[in-house]
């Protein structure tokens, strides 16, 4: 009679992505006179992901408080997209302004 082995499977934890150990932080959008609100707006939804109702909140409060936060991110992923609406905004000759700061 053969005798079979069973083996036991090993539990092995994942490494932990560099993202998850990023320091946080905080997105915030300025307020300018030159910017039309229509292409804020476009900015919040296609380059942060920013919901159409939540999108337009945001794109107000700034525009009546000359700042509003937008979102909290890791840095190297709040840089990038503060890119991103600096470039598109800089394509269409609009000073839009994002900053980020510490969470």
């Amino acid at each position: 009679m053969k005798t079979r082995t069973q083996t036991i499977p090993r539990i092995t934890e994942l490494p932990v992505s560099g993202t998850e150990l990023e320091p946080q932080y905080h997105v915030l959008i300025h307020n300018d006179d030159i910017t039309p609100m229509d292409f804020v707006v476009n900015i919040l939804s296609r380059i942060f992901f920013i919901v159409g109702p939540d999108a337009v909140d945001i794109m107000y409060l700034a525009h009546f408080s000359g700042a509003a936060y937008v979102q909290t991110l890791p840095k190297n992923e709040a840089q990038s997209r503060v890119g991103k609406a600096h470039f598109a905004a800089g394509l269409e000759g609009y000073p839009l302004r994002f900053t980020i700061e510490p969470e």
